[in-house]
């Protein structure tokens, strides 16, 4: 027995000589390596608190007048002269305003960046200009935004479709009805527009999965409850 607990206390007193000739070895390491990890903890809450929010906040106080004047077009029609003040900026009843392009790439990286990426190719769109806007479309993120991003999809798919990318623009339409498949403000018009497509370039069977799809889930939707996507079910031979 006494041999026994002597190898014990021997094993045990190796294991702590081990432990401070790591600690002896190493320690410098561990304390350097944990003084970094609390100084990018700081710094990346420096970064936080005293560049990105001070920047994301002068990005939205930039695009301010261009949002506006783009917010106003949406409910009142675009036009040329208007949409060419949104993206360039320009001068309007004696306002300044900075245009949405130099907003992109002064302030790349923030969320009004982003946000300006979708105006920029809702924009181009008008203006027929399909690839430009395809191009800031795809680049807009839409983060926390699902509506927006159903709408970004539905703007891709117009303008594959003035560009007669048949596939291209029913892949987008597809996206924008499953961004959020229970949305009834959004994915209704989604999948209204998945329907009317594919019946227009005569995927019909496409078409009638799209409209039974809008029907089954969406009663009370309008195309659903005048009639209309019966009538479409009923040209694509769908009698229900």
């Amino acid at each position: 027995m006494s041999e026994t607990q002597i190898t014990s206390t021997e094993s045990s007193t190796d294991v702590m000589d081990k432990a401070k000739n790591i600690w002896s070895s190493y320690s410098k390491i561990i304390i350097y390596g944990g003084s970094a990890v609390i100084l990018l903890m700081l710094g990346w809450i420096g970064y936080q608190k005293f560049v990105k929010e001070p920047r994301e906040l002068e990005a939205g106080e930039t695009i301010f007048m261009a949002e506006n004047l783009f917010d106003k077009m949406s409910t009142s029609g675009f036009n040329k002269d208007s949409v060419n003040i949104v993206l360039n900026g320009g001068n309007l009843e004696g306002n300044s305003i900075t245009g949405i392009l130099k907003v992109i790439s002064k302030y790349d990286g923030t969320s009004t960046a982003d946000r300006a990426r979708y105006i920029a190719g809702a924009c181009y769109l008008q203006i027929g200009e399909y690839d430009k806007a395809i191009q800031n479309l795809k680049e807009f993120k839409g983060a926390n935004a699902a509506q927006v991003k159903c709408k970004a999809f539905i703007l891709m798919g117009h303008a594959y479709a003035e560009k007669n990318q048949v596939g291209e623009a029913m892949d987008n339409y597809k996206k924008a009805a499953e961004v959020n498949e229970k949305d009834e403000a959004v994915t209704p018009d989604a999948l209204m527009l998945c329907g009317n497509y594919a019946e227009a370039n005569g995927k019909n069977a496409e078409a009638a999965g799209f409209f039974t799809k809008l029907k089954d889930n969406f009663p009370t939707y309008i195309a659903v409850s005048n009639g209309e996507v019966d009538k479409h079910l009923a040209r694509l031979g769908e009698f229900k």
